[in-house]
């Protein structure tokens, strides 16, 4: 292996490498007389038939251009007749070029992750229904009882892993648990991290959490790709949950002031009847397990007034 072949970024590689694949024949070009030094493609015979320069085409390859655009890739693509499952490929590749130059070139400090007293408070009064608050990134900050307990399985992951998206992509609870609404809760959990990287492209929390998802989750790479970027911020879900059955609860996304993109997401339902039974057995279930966490001395996020 040269060691140009081992510089560079995994894009340049999979560029190389499906470049290689390609001969002139393929794509309607005359081989010409002569041994060719390349095998496939030439990298200006390419640059040639994508539209773009051959100086630009040389630095994605090189790992010296890391942003090319969503014309670029999916004109990248059609030049060298990729399928639909590479096509999404280079694609998820040159998001995380772009994500990981990013941070390593310009890095930032993560947001603050503080939940303030007063806000955990008012989580504790609004018991039992559930609500948590989360970060930009929809990390799961502070939860009450019932909040924490309505994403089922969720807190068999560490406090700090316990994520929105990372729960709707990766959990195995998370599909069951939402039924045939799963496909609208993820591409409303997307278009809210795709508005995040509009606003804020350098954030490495989103970095982080979209290059893991994007490698994981076959779905959530097809889903960023479109770049929906509005989310819902009230409305009604409907849940399957394992433990208290069928319920569907009102619920609104309140912007946290004065903290680095914080909401506050409460659910609610009427007084007297199956809904609201439901919350306050998820309050129990989840106050009896925040309980035990507690006994074994073990960090939880799990909201009261003295935390």
């Amino acid at each position: 292996m040269t060691s140009e072949q081992h510089s560079g970024t995994e894009l340049g590689r999979f560029l190389r490498a499906r470049r290689a694949r390609v001969t002139p024949e393929d794509v309607g070009l005359a081989a010409g007389s002569g041994v060719r030094r390349t095998p496939g493609l030439r990298r200006e015979e390419l640059a040639t038939l994508a539209g773009i320069s051959i100086d630009y085409y040389t630095r994605l390859e090189r790992g010296k251009e890391t942003r090319p655009s969503p014309s670029v890739v999916d004109a990248l693509a059609r030049a060298m007749k990729l399928g639909e499952e590479e096509h999404e490929h280079l694609r998820s590749l040159a998001t995380l070029a772009t994500l990981a130059a990013r941070s390593a070139t310009d890095p930032v400090t993560a947001p603050s992750r503080t939940v303030r007293p007063g806000v955990r408070l008012l989580l504790e009064n609004l018991r039992p229904h559930p609500a948590h608050v989360v970060s930009r990134s929809n990390d799961v900050l502070a939860a009450n009882p019932a909040g924490l307990r309505l994403l089922s399985g969720i807190e068999e992951w560490p406090a700090k892993q316990r994520n929105i998206a990372r729960y709707l992509f990766l959990h195995p609870a998370a599909r069951a648990l939402f039924g045939d609404d799963w496909n609208n809760q993820v591409r409303g959990c997307v278009a809210r991290l795709r508005a995040l990287a509009g606003t804020d492209p350098d954030a490495p929390d989103l970095a982080q959490l979209v290059g893991e998802l994007l490698l994981k989750s076959q779905d959530f790479a097809r889903m960023w790709e479109r770049y929906d970027v509005k989310g819902r911020t009230q409305g009604r879900k409907t849940f399957h949950h394992p433990e208290v059955g069928d319920l569907t609860l009102g619920y609104q996304s309140l912007l946290l002031e004065g903290t680095p993109g914080h909401r506050l997401v409460a659910y609610y339902a009427e007084p007297a009847t199956p809904e609201h039974d439901a919350v306050a057995l998820l309050d129990l279930l989840g106050q009896e397990s925040a309980n035990r966490t507690a006994s074994r001395g073990t960090a939880t996020d799990v909201a009261s007034p003295s935390s």
